[in-house]
């Protein structure tokens, strides 16, 4: 896992509390579904909010 910052250049499209019951993977689960659906998603871990972030690039590059 990455720790997402302010000029990552992503979108965050879910984000799962990282208290998930042992054995339970929320955040990869939501990610491979939408990986499944083309789009190039990635779980990312937001240390100030304690959560995984589901994020996909959003091309812009400035």
């Amino acid at each position: 896992m990455l720790e997402v910052s302010a000029d990552m250049g992503a979108k965050v499209l879910e984000r799962f509390p990282a208290g998930a019951p042992r054995g339970s993977w929320p955040a990869e689960e939501f990610a491979a579904r939408r990986r499944a659906e083309g789009e190039p998603a990635r779980v990312v871990m937001d240390l100030k909010s304690d959560a995984f972030l589901v994020v996909v690039p959003t091309g812009d590059e400035d």
